[in-house]
């Protein structure tokens, strides 16, 4: 629509004729006058008609919630008006689509009602407010990535071995042969510092067969990774990973923050760096002082419960919402983690927790060809089935590191929502293929 004009922009244009598209949010139809707030995807607008026997008058009385139109008229400074302190007076309004009955969910349905109808969920302002700091962040992380030397890459979706330990496969035919959707872009990752590529970073789906119903699992999401040659330690992908999230984060607090703090109430705080670290080890031991054992099942790891107590001491400790986790134990973590020569037991590996959410693992990776197929053996894991991953460490392959990122945990935490299923697009879980 050419000379449309959208409703977020409209205090540019007052004592003007404009034109703006987008759907009913509500009608009032009174004796002399009559109200519509209109909205698209920037804002609110309030229309008025003042009745007079016109055809105008018809329209509006006929006009339903939720249908589509276009408005044509002038806008007035109206400082006794809610929305804005102006209002369109119509000289035309024209409806393209009018709902058919009653919409299936309000604002107080149930969470899996409005994932059924998910298009009309989003509808939303606060929703689509998600996904511009999405598409926010999104664009700063590849902004700080190709200031610093990254290539991006696409690695494929479908492989026929596991791309991560464990058996969170799902599996499919693939002409008579057995194959599997990626867990993770890890091997293509590591590939890539094989190949030469120096410093890479992707943005694509994973898929998880995990059968977990929490808050913060789903079967497929959108994972953010990179990886970096020539590194000496851990450490220099925690520190590149900490500055590159203060980068983002500040962009978003620019972009967005006064919307997020309206919207959900919660400020956008962009983190100072270095963040805190603590090892595994210190990290049992703060939760021992709280008198909170971690479970054995958490087999060297920490359980939801524990990062929560833990990013809670960190934030009054520290008044950091971030900390690193480090030097994990090797029967916590993948082979392919590089351990300690001193301390093989450990690897050289770190969780991040934002606000006691993990939302990322990383480490060194093990580069040395006879010390990986080592730790492969020493971990069960069938080498044979992921030979050609093997075999990118044949003919020389430098030191070098990494992490994922979780971008709907970062979501997450930047809106004080609770469920991944609120801030994925459209979200896949056990029981959910549609919409």
């Amino acid at each position: 629509m050419k000379n449309r004009n959208l409703i977020g922009l409209l205090g540019n244009n007052l004592g003007q004729d404009v034109q703006v598209a987008g759907w009913v949010d509500k009608v009032r139809d009174q004796k002399r006058m009559q109200f519509l707030v209109l909205r698209d995807h920037t804002g609110y607008v309030q229309a008025i008609n003042e009745k007079n026997g016109k055809k105008l008058d018809e329209i509006v009385s006929s006009v339903s919630p939720e249908s589509t139109v276009t408005a044509q008229g002038r806008l007035v400074e109206n400082p006794k008006a809610r929305l804005n302190g102006y209002e369109l007076v119509l000289n035309d309004l024209s409806i393209q689509s009018s709902p058919q009955g009653v919409l299936p969910i309000t604002s107080e349905s149930s969470q899996d009602l409005r994932l059924d109808w998910r298009y009309l969920d989003l509808r939303d302002p606060k929703k689509y407010l998600i996904f511009q700091i999405q598409t926010t962040a999104e664009h700063a992380m590849r902004e700080y990535w190709l200031e610093n030397g990254f290539t991006e890459m696409h690695s494929p979706k479908l492989v026929e071995g596991a791309s991560e330990s464990g058996a969170e496969l799902f599996q499919l035919d693939y002409f008579g042969k057995k194959a599997s959707l990626a867990q993770s872009p890890q091997f293509y990752k590591q590939m890539a510092m094989a190949a030469g590529f120096d410093r890479v970073f992707e943005i694509g789906p994973v898929f998880r067969a995990n059968p977990s119903f929490t808050s913060r699992h789903d079967t497929e999401f959108t994972s953010v990774d990179m990886e970096l040659s020539w590194i000496n330690s851990h450490e220099e992908v925690m520190e590149f990973e900490e500055n590159w999230i203060n980068y983002f984060v500040s962009k978003i607090k620019q972009k967005h923050g006064e919307k997020v703090k309206n919207a959900f109430g919660v400020e956008v705080t962009v983190p100072t760096v270095p963040f805190p670290r603590v090892t595994m080890d210190q990290a049992y031991q703060i939760l021992e002082g709280q008198g909170y054992i971690v479970p054995r099942e958490a087999k060297g790891d920490l359980d939801p419960e524990g990062e929560r107590r833990l990013g809670a001491y960190i934030k009054e400790r520290f008044g950091h919402d971030f900390v690193f986790v480090t030097d994990y134990p090797a029967k916590s973590r993948a082979f392919y983690h590089m351990r300690f020569d001193d301390r093989p037991e450990t690897t050289k590996s770190f969780d991040l927790l934002w606000n006691g959410l993990e939302v990322t693992t990383g480490a060194q990776r093990e580069h040395r060809i006879d010390k990986l197929i080592a730790q492969g053996k020493e971990k069960g894991v069938d080498l044979g089935s992921i030979q050609s991953y093997v075999d990118f460490f044949k003919y020389g392959v430098p030191p070098h590191g990494g992490c994922g990122f979780g971008l709907t945990r970062m979501l997450m935490n930047l809106t004080g929502l609770k469920n991944v299923r609120e801030v994925t697009y459209v979200y896949r879980g056990p029981n959910r293929l549609t919409p």
